[in-house]
C-alpha cells in the first residue's frame, strides 16, 4: 500500500571541514574572553609607557601625509598593532581579495570577542607606474604588504575606542618632540630630522621647505618636525612614496622647487634693493655755458 502523505523534503547544507574548525576557534576565543575581560586603563597606561620611554618606538607610532596645504595625521600600522595586542581579546584577519591590472584589493576584520563586535574594511592600492605600466612581481607582493597591513589598522581603530587611542596617539607625539626647550636643543632635533631624510631617502632641504611652504630651515619648529616624522613613517609604512610625497617628477625633483626658490630669490633682491638709497640725480650745465668756463 503506497503512502500518499506529503513528504517533506530537507537540503542538509554541508559544513566544510576548514569552516567548522574556524567556528570552533571563535567560539573557544569568546569563551576565554568572557572569562579573562580586558582592563582598558591598564592597557592604555601600559602601552603609555612604552610609548614614552623608547623614542623609537614613539616616532613608529605617528603618520602624516601633506593633502592639499594640510596635515592629515594618525596613528600608524605600529600603533594599532601595539594597541590590538595590550587591549587584548580581538581577532584580526586580513586577506588580498583581489589583484587586477591596475589595482590590489586588501581586507581586513577586526572582531571584539568581548563585545561582539566586528568591523570590515577594504584598501585599494594601485600596481601600475606614472607611465601605465604594471608593476614586477616583487613590487606587487611589497604593494600586497602594504595595503594588508593599512587595511589591519583601519579595522583595529575603528574598534578601539578614540579615548583609548587619543591618549597614547597624543603620549607619542609628546615623546617625538622631546626636550626642545632651549634653542640648542631644537637645533639640534632639528638637525636629525633633516639629516634622516637626506640619509634614508635622498631628500634635500629645498624639497623640504617647498613641501611645507616654508623660506627657511630656521622655521621649522615643533609642528613641522612632528609632521616631518610622521612622513617619514607614512613613506616606511607604504601609505605614500617619496616621489608622491614630494611631487617629483622623472629627475627625482621637486616640479615646484625650482619655481619656489626662485621666487624667493627675487624676493630677496627686491629687498636688497629697496634698503638701496637712489643717488642723486647729477645736475647738467646750463646750455649757453662754454665746458671748462666757471660760473
Amino acid at each position: 500500500m503506497e503512502n500518499n502523505e506529503s513528504m517533506e523534503i530537507i537540503d542538509v547544507q554541508t559544513v566544510s571541514v576548514t569552516e567548522a574548525q574556524s567556528r570552533a576557534e571563535i567560539d573557544i576565543q569568546i569563551s576565554t574572553a568572557k572569562r579573562f575581560p580586558r582592563n582598558a586603563v591598564r592597557a592604555v597606561d601600559n602601552v603609555i609607557a612604552l610609548v614614552t620611554k623608547d623614542k623609537d618606538l614613539a616616532k613608529s607610532c605617528v603618520y602624516s601625509l601633506p593633502r592639499a596645504g594640510k596635515d592629515i595625521t594618525g596613528a600608524s600600522v605600529h600603533l594599532a598593532r601595539l594597541l590590538a595586542s595590550e587591549y587584548k581579546n580581538l581577532r584580526v584577519m586580513s586577506r588580498i581579495v583581489d589583484i587586477g591590472e591596475t589595482m590590489i584589493t586588501a581586507q581586513s576584520v577586526c572582531l571584539d570577542l568581548e563585545n561582539n563586535n566586528a568591523v570590515s574594511t577594504e584598501v585599494k592600492r594601485r600596481i601600475t607606474g606614472k607611465n601605465g605600466q604594471r608593476f614586477a612581481e616583487d613590487m606587487i607582493v611589497m604593494t600586497c604588504n602594504a595595503a594588508l597591513a593599512i587595511a589591519s589598522r583601519n579595522a583595529i581603530l575603528q574598534v578601539i575606542p578614540t579615548w583609548f587611542v587619543q591618549r597614547v596617539f597624543r603620549s607619542a607625539q609628546q615623546a617625538i618632540i622631546g626636550d626642545i626647550s632651549t634653542e640648542q636643543l631644537l637645533l639640534r632635533r632639528r638637525k636629525e630630522v633633516l639629516d634622516g631624510f637626506l640619509t634614508n631617502y635622498n631628500v634635500t632641504e629645498a624639497e623640504i621647505l617647498a613641501l611645507l611652504e616654508l623660506e627657511t630651515v630656521n622655521q621649522i619648529k615643533e609642528t613641522q618636525i612632528l609632521t616631518l616624522v610622521g612622513l617619514a613613517n607614512a613613506i616606511n609604512d607604504g601609505d605614500t612614496t617619496v616621489h608622491e610625497a614630494f611631487n617629483r617628477n622623472k629627475d627625482k625633483v621637486a616640479s615646484d622647487t625650482k619655481a619656489k626658490v626662485s621666487e624667493a630669490i627675487q624676493k630677496a633682491n627686491e629687498k636688497l634693493r629697496a634698503k638701496r638709497k637712489p643717488e642723486p640725480p647729477r645736475e647738467e650745465p646750463p646750455s649757453n655755458v662754454e665746458p671748462g668756463k666757471l660760473l
